[in-house]
């Protein structure tokens, strides 16, 4: 199973960089580019911190899809 990710959708939706997004989450941009193309799965702590940055459910941003 693939963690698919609507982060850049988010991202765009706001007008947020990948770079004031890693900021405020305390990662690097780099961290963000890999889960928005989904080579690199986040751990729960930043998944749950970029949900509040979105105010929005883990659901509404990942899903699970089959390879």
């Amino acid at each position: 199973m693939k963690l698919k990710s609507r982060l850049k959708e988010f991202r765009a939706r706001e007008g947020m960089s990948q770079s004031e997004l890693a900021d405020r989450v305390n990662v690097t941009r780099q961290t963000i580019g890999f889960i928005e193309k989904g080579t690199f799965s986040p751990s729960i702590t930043l998944v749950l911190k970029i949900c509040r940055e979105f105010d929005c459910t883990v659901e509404d941003l990942f899903t699970l899809e089959d390879e």
